[in-house]
């Protein structure tokens, strides 16, 4: 068996060779066969998509073959560190599509800003490649459920949607506590996200573009614009042509957590909202520094609040969830797990137990290891597509509805539109600078 026969299969168990490359390095000596190995490729280097690379390369039998970036200093800095951490020698990319074109990579990962997700990830299915695609899973309602229909398409290639807290112990435990019992019937769900970076970045003038980088490509089929810092590296999901801000930012890592809570697999019937820059000085950006969502369900209701320029929340939490049933209050983050039991007054006890875990941690690497054993056995990942649509069409929906003034908007999913709004509809589909063309699935 070759290796890309190997890597392709579906039909590997863990009992069989399929498993070898992901054992813990110390409980091994043999070291991976070249069948085992998986090549993978980034593109967009330099913040989380490197770091998703890295915790690929940790595990054994992981090889990075390819970088791809539109900016030389970002490029070959993080090529220089693959080589001294790792000691490989990718090749180097400024346009994905020939990265594409490299026959011996597997698995692709996407960290490139939203407004490219859809393209690259797409083309990489087309390619015969995996992928892991940052969150959110797609900038746009109708890129979200291109997503989906191309991987179903594509049924053999495992796409994985970077939401790391389906993999993470404190969110896994707290699912089987409520689905459990734990806090009785669940009633409602507070998330919040309070973040000095969701005010935006300062106002700086237009600049002439940096050299080594490819501007044209970074925009790619977003409309063409004057290079300006505040738009670029780090400040350019504050503009709706690449991102979604804070809303959209950590949105879809809470907001897929309440959603779990209650198996949601789909787009809400209902988004009321208010958006609005609050902030106490001008700064860069055109998404919201403050919002207030709330989604209504037959039988509860999640309310989600953002505050950029402030780093306080409740529950001394910057950020958290907040599930209430009849039994307890359950309030967790990535770092700490509780349960604040109601009292009950005729027993003269606690209506359920305690429960208190408060030595949580990232869980990227769990969920990367999720990834790289669906590639190798076949089975569903963690956080496929139709999980990511639901989280990301929740905080599309809030920002649709904010940016067009409505303060409540109505869903057909079988229509796919808004029943109440012909302004939020033409929000819906993204319109591609030439020579880009939105994918067709």
């Amino acid at each position: 068996m070759n290796r890309r026969t190997f890597i392709n299969s579906t039909a590997i168990t863990a009992a069989g060779v399929g498993m070898a490359g992901l054992m813990p390095a110390h409980a091994t000596e043999k070291t991976p066969d070249p069948s085992d190995i998986l090549n993978v490729a980034l593109v967009g280097c330099r913040n989380m998509g490197f770091g998703i690379l890295e915790h690929h390369l940790s595990n054994p039998g992981v090889k990075c073959v390819a970088l791809c970036d539109i900016d030389d200093s970002v490029l070959n800095n993080r090529a220089a560190e693959v080589q001294k951490r790792f000691n490989q020698t990718p090749r180097l990319y400024k346009d994905f599509r020939k990265l594409l074109e490299q026959k011996d990579i597997d698995s692709v990962i996407v960290g490139t800003p939203d407004h490219w997700h859809c393209f690259i990830l797409v083309s990489a299915l087309q390619a015969g490649k995996h992928v892991y695609v940052e969150k959110p899973m797609a900038n746009t309602i109708a890129e979200c459920n291109i997503i989906v229909n191309a991987s179903k398409y594509y049924g053999d290639r495992i796409v994985q949607i970077g939401q790391q807290q389906r993999s993470g112990f404190i969110f896994q435990k707290a699912m089987e506590l409520i689905k459990g019992g734990q806090i009785g019937k669940l009633r409602k769900i507070n998330i919040w996200a309070n973040f000095e970076y969701g005010a935006g970045s300062r106002i700086e003038p237009d600049e002439p573009v940096p050299a080594g980088v490819d501007f044209d490509m970074w925009l790619g089929p977003a409309p063409k614009r004057s290079f300006n810092k505040s738009r670029f590296h780090g400040n350019w999901r504050h503009f709706w042509d690449y991102g979604g801000g804070l809303v959209s930012d950590w949105g879809v890592h809470l907001l897929d957590i309440g959603l779990w809570a209650k198996d949601v697999q789909g787009p809400p019937p209902k988004v009321l909202v208010y958006g609005g820059n609050t902030f106490h000085e001008p700064r860069a950006r055109e998404t919201f520094d403050t919002m207030s969502v709330v989604y209504p369900y037959s039988d509860f209701v999640i309310n989600y609040n953002v505050t950029g320029g402030v780093e306080k929340g409740p529950w001394d939490m910057p950020y958290g969830l907040e599930f209430i049933g009849d039994y307890a209050t359950m309030i967790l983050n990535r770092n700490k797990l509780m349960v604040y039991p109601e009292w009950d007054n005729g027993s003269k006890k606690p209506k359920t137990a305690e429960y208190s875990f408060t030595e949580g941690k990232e869980s990227h690497n769990e969920h990367v290891k999720n990834f790289i054993s669906c590639i190798k056995d076949g089975n569903k990942p963690a956080c496929p597509p139709e999980t990511g649509r639901a989280a990301a069409l929740h905080v599309h929906f809030a920002n649709i509805a904010a940016r067009t003034g409505e303060p409540v908007l109505l869903w057909d999913d079988a229509k796919n539109l808004f029943t109440n709004s012909e302004a939020a509809n033409k929000l819906i589909m993204p319109v591609y600078r030439e020579p880009w063309t939105l994918p067709k699935f």
